[in-house]
């Protein structure tokens, strides 16, 4: 059974959500991307957490997290933030779960704390190699152009756009969940300052020290993902040589919400292993 919580890190506030034996120092950490939140891992921790400790958190500017206009909405300043947050909740191995830009988040805290990262779970995102931003990003990155996107997004437009690549429909929960955080005004600036803080070539370097230090990896990705082609996943191999990868055929850019059941089969057991593997 899953249960709440919260944390503070340098003032700015975040929600958890934990299931699995409480302070354990070894745990699978989930770091959501965007428009994410714990919300996208309620599934999947509850799971994992069968096997070992499994802990998700809002970061700054999603989901329930606190909105600070000084926080820096930047990789950097996530992965700061992910420091913060184990190092208070005891954790000293992290097997990390990353989506979308909570994988550059999750890879930089890697690359900058080997002795305590363990292994990685990658879906739909990892060092992105010859890559360019997607159309929305481009869009965000634009002063002005971004700001304007926000305002002039309607409920029945965002449902359309998100019907892109979607084989199944997001469930409403999902839908309710993004177009809450796209009008959210704290999410909004979140979102904008840290794309325009974020070249899309910006992991390439993480690769060889990634290599180097090769701990497990699992990437998983849907087929039809129109942000992050499904491309990237072999490409992985060029950071975490002997990654398993996983493609479901019938996902999009959000496994965990369009094709949940594939995705914990897919997950729980390759977490399992590592989670009982100091054990």
């Amino acid at each position: 059974m899953s249960r709440g919580g919260e944390i503070s890190v340098d003032g700015v506030g975040s929600t958890l959500l934990e299931a699995g034996p409480e302070g354990a120092s070894e745990a699978a950490v989930f770091v959501h991307g965007n428009p994410g939140s714990t919300h996208d891992w309620a599934r999947l921790v509850e799971a994992v957490g069968e096997h070992g400790r499994a802990i998700a958190l809002d970061f700054p500017g999603f989901g329930e997290a606190d909105r600070p206009d000084g926080f820096s909405y930047t990789v950097e300043g996530y992965a700061a933030h992910l420091q913060g947050a184990i190092e208070q909740l005891g954790v000293e191995r992290a097997h990390l779960v990353a989506h979308d830009f909570g994988g550059p988040w999750a890879l930089r805290w890697a690359v900058d704390h080997p002795d305590a990262y363990a292994s990685t779970t990658l879906i739909d995102t990892g060092v992105l190699y010859d890559y360019g931003w997607h159309a929305l990003a481009k869009v965000w990155r634009v002063r002005g152009l971004g700001e304007l996107f926000f305002a002039l997004t309607t409920r029945s437009g965002m449902r359309s756009a998100l019907k892109r690549g979607q084989p199944r429909p997001l469930p409403d929960e999902a839908f309710e969940l993004f177009y809450r955080a796209n009008k959210d005004k704290g999410t909004q600036r979140a979102i904008l300052r840290l794309y325009r803080a974020t070249p899309s070539n910006s992991l390439e370097p993480l690769g060889q020290p990634l290599h180097d230090l090769n701990r497990p990896t699992l990437v998983v990705w849907g087929r039809h993902d129109p942000y992050i082609k499904v491309e990237q996943a072999e490409r992985q191999r060029r950071a975490f040589p002997d990654a398993e990868v996983v493609v479901l055929e019938e996902s999009g850019h959000w496994p965990m919400w369009d094709a949940p059941e594939e995705t914990e089969a897919a997950i729980v057991p390759f977490l399992a292993r590592q989670l009982g593997a100091a054990a």
